[in-house]
């Protein structure tokens, strides 16, 4: 189980949807410019109901970019102590990305979203339809970058970890098929290597 790190972006995005974190294992950081001397009362009061791992980070200092160094000096010191992270960047900047894919690079798990629903445990504890399982699945393959399973029994494990252990071995089966025939997963033997869907994004 990785170790999930919220990290938003307040200035790009308010959230208005705290309560899907609710149950959830995390750690919520609401990153605040120094201008910003307000927060809105229903949003100070979600996130005082999510308890001690959701918490702000006043920003120091004025620029364009100011907030987003701060959020990728608070990735980079996180990424040193703990090797288990998976970071979730909650903006709108694109800014971000290049970065974000350079962590993927260094088998540092992170994707940025522009809402909490788009978070891949989050997709997952409410996916009902394939579909939505799928692309869930599809959306934690991604953030691995080159720490992706190699082999299909290591893919059953992932697949069914996402889901807390919770799929029974049909279950399992039609999922990795689907993948297959989605052509998100290609199979050679016992082997797997990933299809554009995955690798490029």
């Amino acid at each position: 189980m990785k170790n999930n790190y919220i990290l938003v972006d307040f200035e790009n995005v308010q959230p208005k949807n705290l309560g899907l974190l609710r149950g959830h294992a995390f750690t919520l950081v609401i990153f605040v410019g120094a201008n910003q001397k307000s927060v809105p009362f229903d949003f100070a009061t979600a996130l005082q109901d999510l308890g001690e791992n959701a918490s702000y980070q006043k920003i120091t200092g004025n620029g364009a970019n100011a907030l987003d160094f701060h959020i990728a000096f608070h990735m980079g010191e996180i990424a040193a102590k703990d090797t288990n992270a998976y970071f979730h960047v909650i903006s709108r900047d694109k800014g971000f990305d290049p970065l974000i894919e350079h962590m993927r690079k260094q088998k540092i798990h992170a994707l940025r979203h522009v809402d909490l629903s788009e978070i891949p445990f989050v997709k997952i504890s409410n996916a009902d339809s394939l579909d939505q399982k799928i692309e869930a699945i599809v959306d934690s393959l991604r953030a691995r970058g080159t720490a992706r399973p190699r082999r299909i029994k290591t893919l059953k494990g992932t697949v069914n970890a996402l889901f807390r252990k919770t799929l029974d071995q049909d279950n399992l089966e039609e999922l990795v098929d689907e993948l297959k025939r989605r052509g998100h997963v290609l199979v050679n033997d016992q082997s797997i290597s990933y299809g554009p869907g995955i690798v490029r994004h």
